[in-house]
């Protein structure tokens, strides 16, 4: 096994599964992340506005009450937030209308088809050149981390202005305005009222957020690993082993990550009355925790978890399908 030539993410040793070619992780990534967002949109738009504080207060009192009274009781029951998630999808679904739960999904499709393309076009390529060049030809854990790094820093830097119109969308509602007209509104005014930056707001979260995706890449490639005995019994324990592989992997990620997802919510904020409450990574962390508490940095953990598992179980076993067929 010291002299195999190294394995891409899709390569099988079973088969003679050839190494996937550089084009194909763009077009597997993209369309895998697509159908990932679609399937999971609504449970997107109730972690945003949970993580939002603009809308904190509308949601805790419609997903208790359903009358706009605040009444807000402590429930700590790890149970109760996955159960608040659907009845702040059911308020949502009631006064905003269906269509309501898939606010932002355009930018989040115009965002998550390029960055998935490019976080996994990034990861495919990248630790096969990380393991050709620095490890003998071998993939273990170091390159894989470092791919995933490298694959992080990348798609942040490229995509975060999407990112930004999306969040702006999905709070729309939170701020008093009613629905913007789009996208387009949505970029006019950033750029009026806040210049290019505006675009490039939260993106020292996201550099802090590349640790979840070294994380994740990582241990599923462990996983996959570790499963590779299963994996050869049938095709039916090799998919199941891969969607388990996915979701334990993201899981365990964004666990151990969340709290970024929340100050990088924050800091797209749009203006309230025309001032910036939160201008940096550790401001935003300072001034969360002051005002509201260390439990705010998990606000939305429940709707988040509802959300990337099966996310990443259907762009990952998608992604896998398109390479293994392709």
């Amino acid at each position: 096994m010291a002299d195999a030539p190294p394995q891409p993410i899709a390569s099988s040793s079973k088969n003679g599964i050839l190494p996937a070619k550089p084009w194909q992780h763009f077009v597997a990534g993209g369309l895998g992340g697509m159908c990932g967002a679609i399937v999971t949109s609504p449970f997107d738009v109730v972690k945003t506005r949970l993580q939002s504080d603009l809308f904190k207060v509308k949601h805790t009192s419609l997903g208790l009450a359903g009358n706009g009274v605040v009444v807000a009781p402590h429930r700590p029951n790890l149970l109760w937030h996955f159960v608040e998630t659907g009845h702040i999808m059911r308020d949502i679904y009631r006064e905003e209308s269906l269509r309501a739960l898939f606010r932002g999904l355009g930018p989040t499709l115009v965002g998550a088809i390029p960055a998935r393309s490019i976080n996994f076009f990034t990861y495919g390529n990248g630790k096969q050149i990380i393991a050709n060049h620095f490890n003998h030809g071998q993939e273990n854990s170091w390159v894989h981390l470092s791919a995933a790094a490298c694959a992080g820093v990348v798609t942040g830097t490229m995509t975060n202005p999407i990112w930004v119109v999306k969040t702006r969308l999905q709070l729309s509602q939170s701020s008093g305005e009613r629905v913007m007209g789009g996208s387009l509104t949505v970029i006019k005014k950033i750029l009026r009222e806040e210049g290019v930056r505006g675009f490039y707001k939260g993106l020292s979260a996201s550099y802090l957020g590349v640790t979840e995706g070294t994380i994740q890449w990582t241990l599923y490639e462990r996983l996959k690993r570790l499963t590779a005995d299963t994996q050869s019994k049938s095709g039916v324990q090799e998919w199941l082993g891969m969607l388990a592989s996915a979701g334990t992997a993201k899981c365990v990620a964004s666990l151990i990550t969340y709290p970024h997802e929340v100050l990088r919510t924050r800091l797209r904020q749009p203006l309230v009355n025309g001032k910036v409450k939160y201008t940096g990574l550790l401001q935003t962390l300072r001034l969360v925790i002051a005002e509201e508490g260390t439990r705010s940095l998990y606000g939305g953990l429940s709707a988040h978890l509802m959300r990337v598992i099966p996310n990443a179980a259907v762009m990952y076993s998608i992604y896998e399908a398109i390479l293994r067929f392709a």
